[in-house]
């Protein structure tokens, strides 16, 4: 016998987690965008300065959302990790 409760949490969660890859789709988008536009004009696949501002506003986000900002930190280094992976072979094969 189901919870109720239960299945409206993970309900919830599953909607949540759509909502995510969603935006994480978008995200991904622009900076395939933002790859296209650093592979034709020569720029850096990688902004070290940016990247840290980033992580910075977003550990401050984070912890005032009552979320670890190491949690958020690993979450996105993840992500623009996998952006400057792109970036890179956008650079190196530009479509």
């Amino acid at each position: 016998m189901a919870d109720d409760l239960l299945t409206g949490y993970r309900q919830s969660i599953d909607n949540i987690d759509a909502a995510l890859i969603h935006m994480l789709a978008e995200r991904f988008k622009v900076t395939q965008a933002v790859g296209r536009h650093k592979a034709t004009h020569g720029l850096p696949a990688a902004d070290p300065g940016r990247e840290e501002r980033q992580i910075a506003r977003l550990r401050h986000l984070a912890a005032e959302a009552q979320l670890d900002p190491e949690f958020s930190e690993k979450f996105l280094r993840f992500i623009i990790d996998e952006v400057i992976r792109h970036h890179e072979r956008l650079a190196h094969d530009p479509v």
